[in-house]
């Protein structure tokens, strides 16, 4: 990369959440950032609180499931930035039915779509970029990728398992053209995304947990580590975790 050359950090599940966390703090570090979501609306939102500040933003929607809406995405980003040099993959689902006795095997497919085949279709359609630029992707996965949570649910859990492998597989694969990867496994963090569990977590609960800010700054501490440092796995938890 050269001296003027921007760095480029495409997020999916950018609009919300840890990933808006992400690209903000990202854009305060001087990256170039695209974040990608189904809506446009709070994509745009993110963009607008991103050149506020003075950074550079665009929003890509799209559906992650989507493989051709993916591949489309990847090329607007390296053309609008000139390449591309990081992608984190924030886009995540569950549902409420989580036991083998109430799920929807629908639901099972949808989560699993999001959680798992989109992370290898983002990372396929970004690969040739990030050998170019050695970049780097962080896959924001769960605490219960990285230890079995019972009530996370059947879909979830081993969704999240799953990118543990994919991820590794990246490292052992791509290792000669300088990519790196790490599988980020946060515990409880306070967001949206609560509002799918079959209990949800009332403010006390929150309260003790993770904010979005506090993922954003390990994603940070992942992007910006030498290019001679690759981090595999990194489990960040509140103090009040079980």
């Amino acid at each position: 990369m050269t001296d003027t050359e921007k760095r480029a950090l495409w997020i999916t599940g950018g609009g919300s959440g840890m990933g808006r966390a992400v690209a903000r703090a990202a854009a305060g570090n001087g990256w170039s950032v695209a974040v990608s979501g189904r809506r446009r609306d709070v994509l745009e939102a993110v963009v607008a609180e991103i050149t506020a500040d003075g950074g550079d933003a665009i929003a890509v929607p799209l559906d992650v499931r989507d493989r051709s809406a993916v591949n489309q995405a990847a090329q607007k980003v390296v053309e609008a930035f000139g390449g591309l040099h990081g992608l984190v993959l924030a886009a995540g689902q569950n549902a409420p039915r989580r036991r083998w006795d109430d799920q929807d095997i629908e639901e099972f497919e949808a989560i699993v779509g999001t959680n798992l085949t989109a992370v290898a279709t983002a990372v396929d359609a970004a690969l040739p970029h990030l050998r170019a630029s050695q970049g780097t992707v962080v896959a924001i996965s769960s605490y219960a990728g990285w230890s079995f949570q019972p009530g996370a649910g059947v879909a979830y859990s081993a969704s999240k398992t799953a990118v543990s492998s994919l991820v590794r597989s990246l490292n052992q694969q791509e290792a000669a053209h300088g990519v790196r990867a790490c599988h980020l496994c946060p515990g409880d963090v306070a967001t949206d995304f609560l509002e799918q569990r079959p209990q949800v977590p009332d403010a006390a609960a929150r309260a003790v947990m993770l904010s979005p800010e506090d993922i954003a700054r390990t994603v940070s501490f992942v992007l910006e580590s030498p290019a001679h440092v690759r981090i595999d796995e990194l489990v960040v938890s509140p103090v009040s975790q079980a």
